[in-house]
């Protein structure tokens, strides 16, 4: 990094008032200038969706002492368009997304949208971090999470993580003492088992609610879910492109 202080774009997609967010900004201002542009409003699992049948709207907001910020009517990706071409009017030194309330390590990444502000700012040639926290609380306790956030962005300025790279962090619900360290390691082939409950409304007319249970099927030690459940925060290395390139090789038409 130049002299300059970094520049650090903070999103998520929980909303720009969720405790989360103000814990990864508390920690993220320490290592450079922190610019804010995340959602006005909750956008959980909307994934990798843009806005483009409605008008975007980005207004000021002064949730953050002494913070540039700005909330935006669209999606978490939509966020961290509008921040590299309205706001910040170039590319960010780097972006990190979160703290996400909630899990997305295994196959959540597909649904996430922390992660994919996270991804869409890879795309754009960004490092790019999500972090997420194994509590749904609304009250969560987030100081391992600043702790885990401060641990990751140490080892990038310095050179341990790899700066040019996608990151999908996830974070244990124990205690700062429980916590044993960062562990680098792969996605789990996991995924959930799904249920939709048929209901009726006032009106009688039929609805759908879905339910599920999450089912991991990979006992390996190298995954993010044996990481969370030994007491580590996942580190697992993320990429966009999609190519099957074991198949790639083995087809011949």
């Amino acid at each position: 990094m130049s002299k300059r202080k970094p520049v650090i774009l903070v999103t998520n997609d929980d909303g720009i008032t969720s405790k989360g967010i103000a814990a990864l900004v508390l920690v993220a201002k320490r290592y450079g200038k922190v610019v804010v542009v995340a959602p006005d409003s909750p956008q959980s699992g909307m994934g990798h969706a843009i806005t483009i049948g409605k008008p975007l709207r980005l207004k000021k907001s002064m949730v953050f002492k002494d913070i540039e910020a700005y909330e935006c009517s669209g999606t978490p990706v939509d966020c961290v368009k509008l921040a590299v071409d309205k706001v910040i009017g170039g590319k960010p030194d780097i972006c990190l997304s979160g703290v996400n309330h909630g899990s997305n390590s295994s196959i959540n990444i597909i649904y996430s949208g922390t992660m994919s502000a996270a991804m869409e700012a890879a795309i754009e040639g960004i490092p790019a971090v999500g972090f997420s926290y194994l509590d749904y609380a609304a009250d969560a306790d987030f100081a391992l999470c600043k702790k885990v956030v401060a641990d990751v962005l140490k080892k990038m300025f310095k050179g341990k993580l790899p700066m040019e790279a996608l990151y999908n962090v996830n974070i244990p619900k124990i205690s700062i003492k429980e916590y044993k360290g960062l562990k680098v390691c792969r996605q789990a082939n996991a995924k959930w088992q799904e249920n939709f409950l048929e209901r009726k409304d006032p009106m009688g007319h039929t609805y759908f609610w879905l339910t599920g249970k999450f089912k991991n099927s990979d006992k390996k030690k190298d995954t993010d879910e044996y990481a969370l459940k030994n007491k580590f925060a996942s580190v697992v290395p993320v990429q966009f492109d999609l190519t099957n390139y074991e198949l790639l090789e083995s087809i011949k038409l």
